[in-house]
């Protein structure tokens, strides 16, 4: 593992290697986010909830953290309080109205794709001199058609929704299943 460097007063540095996980908490994880995957991606009532579920508890998690935050940060105490608290009263709502909440997130995605592909096609052309610059180009492009093909029926932008939050759980199982194994061979080649 790389030693993570942190600097501290004066030139007086301090190297430490975090220690991974254990393989079987990585190997469990990845398989509980491929389950998750394949529960969004049949788009049924379960996926709705799921969706959900996993919506409300980040947002208390985030909730929490920015209380947690308001007592610890040296300033804008108020403003990680109050954060905190919408971001709470955000996942007891998702909780307890998931179908509206579900409804919400699929026409904000439709709106995120939009604001997205905006600043795609901006930043390609700020970027107009670089090699394949034109790639973020096209992306832009094809992110606000979606944006709008998505908004014009509220059934796309759940299904599109789904599909990139099912494939997104997809990828986070299979990449930490690889990561798992990988902490395995390296815990095998230090013995």
């Amino acid at each position: 593992m790389a030693a993570i460097r942190i600097e501290t007063y004066g030139d007086v540095t301090e190297e430490y290697a975090p220690d991974p996980p254990p393989f079987w908490l990585l190997l469990t994880m990845g398989i509980v986010w491929i389950v998750l995957a394949f529960v969004i991606l049949s788009f049924t009532y379960q996926s709705v909830s799921a969706i959900t579920i996993l919506v409300g508890l980040m947002l208390v998690l985030a909730g929490g953290a920015e209380i947690g935050e308001a007592f610890l940060a040296p300033g804008w105490k108020w403003a990680h309080a109050a954060l905190g608290v919408l971001f709470i009263f955000g996942g007891v709502f998702a909780f307890a109205y998931p179908d509206e909440t579900f409804g919400s997130l699929a026409l904000i995605f439709g709106w995120y794709l939009l604001i997205k592909g905006t600043f795609d096609i901006v930043f390609a052309f700020m970027w107009k001199g670089v090699d394949l610059w034109w790639l973020g180009l096209i992306g832009g492009f094809l992110e606000i058609a979606l944006a709008f093909w998505a908004v014009g029926y509220p059934g796309r932008s759940a299904a599109l929704l789904v599909l990139w939050i099912g494939l997104g759980a997809l990828g986070r199982g299979l990449v930490t299943i690889v990561a798992a194994f990988r902490v395995r061979s390296l815990a095998r080649g230090a013995h």
